[in-house]
């Protein structure tokens, strides 16, 4: 038996993000509920979403951000080998997204499996093509974090409904002479996973939102810390913080207790909304794209979500 080269390391070559054009503001929303822009911004942070429409799919929002991805990192299609997408609002379980965006951007016959880890999908996901490369199983892997939760989202219940939003992000990972993806943390909280579900197929999603907001504001900045003890990286060192942007609130409160002062910190979330696996690379591809973050800085991303499942890892910022 051969054992194949591997890689010493591996790390993001780059990111790309892509929303659909449609903006659903607070105002909108208060036309259609009983809510309004200060009830919104003063629980969750929001100031608008973006929200895809009928005839835009989870796949088309993945090949969007995808293409910008791979044509970021300088590599052709017939350099990637492997294609994962985390996603937990595919239009059909079958066939997987994965394959029908590999297809649309012309990668012949790679790997291709879809993940669902909800809203910690893409770190899960990364940290499966950072051992990919590392172990030899895949040379440039194609990541993305697609969603299109507005399909899922009962427009009349303000307790998601001015939470959740569409959009994707992806990352190229490649090898590296050294480690630019840190060990992931991982985990869940399974005896919580009835605070965040969909009940059968003609359901909408349901959110305990004070159980998830105590979670999430109590058990995840030991995480967050866990993970850069496990890179060797003091929260000092870090250049950008980006976590799961589910809430504001939750996102200064974990940044709060991480003790990463000189860090800036994703709030996209802001004029985004919620967009689950989607978040963290949007978010990071737009940091980067507005000069907020340095090339080869280090970045802690943090996801979390619905099962409890949560994931988090230093990357280096391509």
């Amino acid at each position: 038996m051969r054992i194949p080269d591997v890689a010493p390391g591996a790390r993001v070559l780059a990111f790309g993000g892509y929303q659909p054009s449609k903006v659903v503001t607070n105002d909108d929303l208060a036309e259609t509920m009983d809510t309004n822009d200060e009830w919104i911004q003063s629980r969750v942070g929001i100031k608008e979403r973006r929200i895809a429409p009928a005839g835009e799919s989870v796949t088309d929002m993945a090949v969007q951000a995808g293409g910008k991805a791979l044509a970021a990192s300088g590599l052709s299609a017939g350099d990637i080998d492997l294609v994962i997408v985390a996603t937990c609002t595919p239009e059909t379980q079958i066939p997987n997204v994965s394959a029908s965006v590999a297809h649309r951007l012309g990668i012949h016959a790679p790997g291709a499996f879809d993940v669902n880890a909800a809203c910690a999908g893409f770190c899960y996901a990364l940290a499966t093509a950072s051992a990919a490369v590392r172990g030899g199983a895949a040379r440039h892997v194609l990541v993305i974090g697609a969603e299109k939760l507005s399909q899922w989202v009962d427009w009349t219940d303000r307790a998601t409904a001015v939470i959740f939003a569409d959009g994707a992000g992806a990352a190229v990972v490649g090898p590296s002479e050294t480690p630019g993806i840190g060990p992931v943390v991982w985990g869940s909280a399974g005896d919580k996973a009835d605070a965040i579900y969909v009940k059968d197929r003609s359901s909408f999603l349901y959110q305990e939102g004070q159980t998830v907001f105590r979670w999430a504001t109590t058990a995840l900045h030991p995480v967050a810390k866990e993970a850069c003890e496990r890179a060797g990286v003091d929260p000092a060192e870090l250049s950008a913080f980006v976590p799961h942007q589910a809430n504001l609130r939750i996102v200064e409160a974990i940044a709060r207790k991480l003790g990463a002062e000189k860090a800036a910190v994703a709030r996209d979330i802001v004029l985004a909304g919620n967009t689950s696996a989607a978040s963290i690379p949007l978010a990071l591809s737009r940091m980067i794209e507005r000069g907020e973050v340095p090339s080869g800085g280090l970045a802690l991303l943090l996801g979390f979500g619905a099962g409890l499942t949560y994931a988090g890892q230093v990357i280096e910022i391509p």
